[in-house]
This record gives structure tokens, sequence and C-alpha cells, in this order.
């Protein structure tokens, strides 16, 4: 068949990063407010918007100024009422509580699916639970939620974690995870927890991000049919990561997963004897660079281009209330 390109569908994009950089733009284009006249930035951005560097550059070049604390922002910029935007992975209530005391224009980017997982913590420590939250130390999702009751929300990342747990026999325990973690990574800690704990219960719905799923479930059947896989991500996107992962695991020793940020970090020597070379992207990856990928694979002659469909994806999120209007 000659040196052919697999592409995964679905991949890039997912509807809460797809709203989040909306949140974004909406606001840039259509900024008119005291701070942009006063040369103040039009608006404000907590932490990287999604975890995507080129995402984060365009936006600043755009105008965006990030910063990862409130602290950061003048007294001046919050009384022009310049907007400050809440990324897409949430924040825990001491960052709604700081922006409130100091009086600024938030408007929250935080995924829908992430805000479920909040208020499902909220109910069950009102009701006397704790909580096992299943995530990555450091995330910022996994920040923002633990930050909803840290003497009742207790993380974990691996099984090991698990002999580290003590809770009183029969006393209400149930478990929740962060939503880019897909079911094939919480099985095995989720089994430990009902071995060790016998009462735990499940959360009542999945928190799993239908994208996880999806584009995990895609890039194995990518693999199938390639001898190696390029994952377009950044190296602090948890799903971009995991994608390799999951690739690499399904290519099952026949060849290697690579995640590169964009074409430019692509090694020549990846496809020295490749016939077939699978491509995917990230939940935050803007479909460009997926397209710089396969342009530069093409100069190594990469000319068949292929698709391997697992679902369609019909999600979309609306913007926050206060933008819809705009």
């Amino acid at each position: 068949m000659g040196k052919r390109i697999v592409l995964a569908d679905p991949r890039g994009f997912c509807a809460g990063v797809d709203r989040a950089i909306q949140t974004v733009e909406t606001i840039l284009r259509t900024s008119t407010g005291g701070g942009h006249r006063s040369g103040l930035p039009p608006v404000y951005v907590r932490r990287q918007i999604v975890h995507n560097r080129h995402v984060v550059g365009d936006l600043a070049a755009q105008g965006a100024v990030f910063v990862e604390e409130l602290d950061e922002i003048p007294d001046e910029a919050v009384k022009a009422g310049v907007p400050v935007v809440f990324s897409a992975h949430g924040v825990s209530p001491s960052v709604q509580h700081e922006a409130k005391r100091r009086g600024m224009h938030v408007v929250d980017a935080t995924c829908p699916l992430v805000s479920k997982v909040h208020r499902e913590v909220l109910r069950y420590v009102k009701d006397g639970y704790d909580i096992v939250y299943i995530g990555h130390r450091g995330h910022d999702e996994a920040v923002g939620v633990v930050g909803e009751s840290p003497d009742h929300v207790h993380l974990i990342e691996h099984v090991s974690d698990v002999e580290g747990l003590d809770f009183p026999e029969n006393g209400k325990l149930i478990y929740l995870s962060q939503t880019t973690l897909s079911i094939d990574e919480t099985r095995d800690v989720i089994e430990a927890l009902k071995q060790r704990f016998p009462w735990i219960i499940e959360p009542p719905s999945s928190d799993i991000c239908y994208a996880t799923q999806n584009r995990q479930t895609a890039v194995k059947s990518v693999a199938e049919q390639s001898d190696c896989v390029v994952v377009v991500g950044s190296a602090n996107s948890s799903n971009s990561v995991r994608l390799m992962e999951v690739a690499e695991q399904a290519l099952a020793g026949r060849g290697h997963a690579y995640r590169v940020d964009d074409a430019s970090e692509l090694n020549d020597a990846w496809f020295t004897g490749v016939e077939s070379v699978g491509i995917t992207s990230g939940a935050s990856v803007p479909e460009e660079l997926v397209i710089g990928v396969v342009d530069a694979l093409k100069s190594l002659c990469y000319e068949d281009v292929s698709y391997v469909t697992t679902t369609r994806e019909n999600m979309h999120f609306v913007l926050p209330a206060e933008l819809r209007k705009r």
C-alpha cells in the first residue's frame, strides 16, 4: 500500500475546551470596557485557559494576559472592570473567595463536566461522606476539586496509595475521579478501593469526560493499523500524555508512540522503516497543528491519508451566560 497516514477520529478539541477558548476570544473581540480604553489589558486569565502552549500563545498575542494567581492582577485593572477568566480546569473556593473579596469581574470558563464534580463533592460532604478522589496530584482540576473540602476529599493517584487510606468501617465513603482519566486508567485503583473498603459506593454516573474515553478508544484502533503513532499535544496536558501511553501499549512492541507540540518537534529518525503512521491529538489541540504534522509527513512521502472513526461527537456547551448576548 505504500507509506500512509492513519488519522484518528475523534481527535482534538472537546466541547469544554472549545467553550473556554471561545470565552476568551469573545471578550477579546467585544472588549470596549474601561480597562481597554485606559491601556490596561482587555482580559486576564488565571492559569492556562487550556493545557496547550499554542492556544495560550495565540490568545496572548491577541491581548489576553495570563497570570498564575490573582494577586498578580493590579487593583487599577480590578477597578476598571477588566474581566478575569477562570480556566476550563476549574478553581477552588479559596480562589473564588479572593476574587469576590477584591470585587473582580469574573467570567468562569470551567468545563461543565468539571463543575459537575465540584457539585458532587459539596453534596456528598454535606451528607456526611468522605470522598476518595482519583486524580493527578498538582493538576489544576484536582487542586480545584480537593479545595472544595480538603478535610473530606482524599486524593490518590495509584493503587499503592490505597494502603495509606484509613476510614472507619461502614462509614459513609464514595469515590470520584478526575474527568481526564479514562475508565482504563481508574479500573485498577477502583478495584483496590473496593477490596480495601467493601462498603465504598460508586458515583451515580460516570465522571469520565466523554472526550477522554473517545480519544483513547480511537487511538487504540489507529495503533492497530500503524507502525508508530504521533500524538499532538503539550507536555502538561494530562489527556495528551495518556494518549501517547495508550498508543504505546496498543502498538504492542511493533513500534513506538511519540508526543509533539507541533511539527517542528518531529524527528525523521522515528520513521525509518515505518510504512504507516497513526496521528491523533489531545482534547486541547487546534486542528491546524495536526494539519502541520500531516504536511510534514507528506514531505517524507507519506502521501496516502485514511481515517479511523470510532464515534461521532455532537456535544456542545453554551458560553457563560453573560457572554451569550455579545
